[in-house]
């Protein structure tokens, strides 16, 4: 009995070159201050970067290193009493995936020493292989779960 207006789900149409609406959702997420220019050289270059070292559909790569980075659970914080306690629960499709995204963006700006399309398209390559720092966040996660499932009857 919420008073609040639901929000609305924003529609982010494909993107222009592989008509494709979770990479027009991964260059707005590599996006900063606006610049969408700017994101969309770095995403295609990528992709042109992991074509030629893959000899695959960049697509492909791009699908799998998602679905490999994607968590299947996550813990939330919730205060019982005066403890908090982690309570792990199951994450949907939609937030899975912009999970992964964000990792594998976070993943590819912790390399250091080389031009951000090289280190985004390294670390797409390594977790479309189910390796890399994004795909070990996600395992983390998975434990921290698994470790706190005591608590999973908090779930609400």
């Amino acid at each position: 009995m919420s008073r609040r207006k639901k929000k609305e789900k924003r529609i982010i149409l494909p993107d222009s070159v592989y008509n494709n609406a979770a990479i027009a959702k991964f260059i707005n997420q590599v996006m900063r201050k606006g610049k969408k220019t700017i994101a969309r050289k770095i995403v295609y270059r990528a992709f042109d970067i992991i074509k030629e070292k893959t000899q695959k559909d960049p697509l492909e790569i791009f699908e799998k290193a998602l679905t490999n980075a994607s968590p299947l659970l996550e813990v939330k914080p919730k205060r019982v009493g005066g403890a908090t306690y982690q309570v792990p629960r199951e994450v949907r499709g939609e937030r899975g995936a912009t999970l992964a995204m964000r990792w594998l963006i976070q993943a590819a700006k912790s390399k250091k020493g080389k031009p951000m399309k090289e280190k985004l398209a390294e670390e797409l390559i390594l977790a479309s292989q189910n390796q890399g720092v994004a795909v070990k966040k996600k395992e983390d996660t998975h434990r921290m779960a698994e470790a706190n499932r005591a608590f999973a009857h908090f779930a609400w």
